[in-house]
């Protein structure tokens, strides 16, 4: 007799095989600071291939490579982790066209290709949407391609506990151009079935000022182990932050305050600082948040903002989560720029 085999979308701390990182070059929107966002890209790779394999996609991924071996850090073990994959893109966040990636418990991996249509139609996005099928034909990630492309899922708006749950934020995935005509049950209905998930979980409240995503969940609430939820926690002394930023988060702890696991019991919840309010040259608020952490093998990378006080503040909170790996702080004022952060720039592929 033939035994199924059981998917579940692991979560992000997981054992993993590698993370994907495409880089910026001087055909994104990058372009203004180019060398900053590079460097910052570096400091990233080399956090990573330190301790997992790294993919970086790119047009000329040859430029990449310069970048790195350019620190002291770019050991030869280091660069032996690193594999490249030469790609047209349009931009580079990895997090919302990269896979989101299945696993079994028998060593099967299955890669499932949504589509990326740019946040809901904001962004030109038909190149990085392809890169994925590029990627599995070219065998640079193994594992079973599963044709997604008819539902719009970013990596960005879900999280998983690994055991079932899958979380969301019903802002964004009710947003305007994503899967329309679909309504809340049935994009609910679409996730369990991709996703092997049992349960949904649709967190209502949550926003930051100068975002441009609806509402990822990775901006706002993240899961770890042992039933705990991080989340970023509204700061009333911050005069420049909106009384809409200020409200909803307020609301969505007490959303999170209430919610329950699969078996009935409260989550252990830590709240995050949120960084003061960072502005950009033409005055426009920025979405900074610590929420947009990366778990990797052995450690998490966190973002910062230049404010030790809060950066200090968001690195015990992820330590108290995350208390068996190192926290390693990553400069994120040059990502925000482009409104994301260090979480948006990366997509785990998790061990087979």
């Amino acid at each position: 007799m033939e035994t199924k085999s059981h998917y579940t979308l692991p979560a992000e701390w997981a054992r993993q095989e590698m993370v994907q990182l495409t880089w910026p070059h001087k055909d994104t929107d990058w372009q203004p600071v180019l060398k900053e966002i590079r460097q910052t890209y570096v400091e990233m790779a080399l956090a990573i291939a330190g301790r997992e394999k790294l993919l970086i996609v790119a047009p000329r991924p040859e430029e990449a490579l310069d970048d790195i071996r350019r620190s002291a850090k770019a050991t030869p073990e280091v660069m032996a982790r690193i594999t490249t994959f030469r790609c047209d893109t349009n931009d580079t966040w990895a997090r919302d066209h990269g896979f989101i990636t299945l696993t079994d418990g028998a060593g099967h991996r299955r890669l499932c290709d949504f589509r990326f249509n740019g946040w809901g139609e904001k962004f030109e996005a038909a190149k990085d949407n392809a890169i994925n099928r590029q990627l599995s034909d070219a065998g640079i990630i193994n594992g079973d391609y599963s044709d997604c492309l008819d539902f719009v899922l970013e990596g960005g708006s879900i999280e998983s506990d690994g055991r079932g749950t899958v979380f969301t934020t019903a802002p964004c995935l009710l947003a305007p151009h994503r899967n329309q005509p679909l309504d809340r049950h049935g994009i609910g209905e679409r996730l369990k079935a991709s996703l092997c998930a049992e349960r949904v979980v649709w967190i209502e409240h949550g926003y930051l000022d100068g975002d441009d995503t609806d509402g990822h969940i990775d901006t706002l609430v993240r899961i770890a182990p042992d039933d705990t939820i991080l989340y970023v926690q509204a700061d009333d002394s911050d005069k420049e932050a909106s009384e809409e930023q200020i409200r909803e988060l307020k609301a969505m702890e007490e959303e999170l305050k209430a919610l329950k696991t699969i078996d009935g019991r409260p989550y252990r919840l830590i709240p995050l600082p949120s960084p003061r309010t960072i502005k950009d040259a033409d005055g426009e608020t920025l979405p900074a948040t610590y929420a947009n952490f990366l778990i990797i093998n052995g450690a998490v990378l966190y973002p910062t903002y230049s404010q030790p006080d809060r950066d200090e503040a968001a690195r015990k909170a992820i330590a108290a989560a995350f208390p068996d790996r190192e926290t390693v702080g990553i400069d994120c004022r040059t990502i925000i720029l482009q409104h994301g952060s260090l979480h948006c720039c990366t997509m785990q592929i998790p061990a087979e």
